[in-house]
């Protein structure tokens, strides 16, 4: 249990520990990176555990049986990042701001996806969010675009508690 649980009292869920493990270990696939052209870099990185983590949390948001599941997800985001942070040498007094700065990101993530799966066509908040407003090649827009949506089709196909167990597509 992270130190923001502990100060909020949050109890420590171990299936959305495991499941949350389950999107680092997807959004760390070398595929984003070398086929889909995300920068292998923090940022990049950020970006990729963002973008899963919102295919999951779409999901999740259409089963009532996801709520609080998606709740303690995006805790478990706050914590990760939290750590990451103080690990690459942000000081107490600015991780704060970072974090809810990071939370905002994925919020606006959230609803660019959302607009995005509706219409059709993730590319545009892909290109906006996930390469930061630089278009990437052809081709590693089509690669990104077409495994993300290829995993939430996936994840739409999965019984909720599937999900929340870890066992992504």
């Amino acid at each position: 249990m992270g130190l923001i649980d502990r100060l909020l009292g949050r109890s420590d869920d171990r299936e959305t520990a495991v499941l949350y493990a389950a999107i680092v270990a997807r959004a760390r696939a070398p595929h984003w990176y070398v086929d889909g052209g995300v920068p292998d870099t923090v940022d990049g990185r950020f970006d990729v555990i963002a973008a899963v983590l919102a295919m999951v949390l779409l999901r999740l948001e259409g089963d009532p049986a996801g709520s609080v599941p998606s709740t303690h997800l995006a805790e478990r985001f706050v914590d990760d990042m939290d750590g990451q942070l103080r690990e690459i040498g942000i000081g107490d007094i600015v991780v704060g701001k970072h974090i809810g700065r990071m939370m905002s990101m994925l919020g606006g993530r959230l609803g660019a996806y959302r607009a995005g799966l509706a219409e059709g066509d993730l590319g545009p908040a892909l290109e906006r969010n996930l390469y930061r407003g630089t278009a990437p090649a052809p081709a590693a827009l089509t690669h990104t675009r077409d495994r993300l949506a290829a995993f939430r089709t996936a994840l739409d196909a999965m019984p909720t508690q599937a999900v929340l167990e870890g066992r992504l597509p």
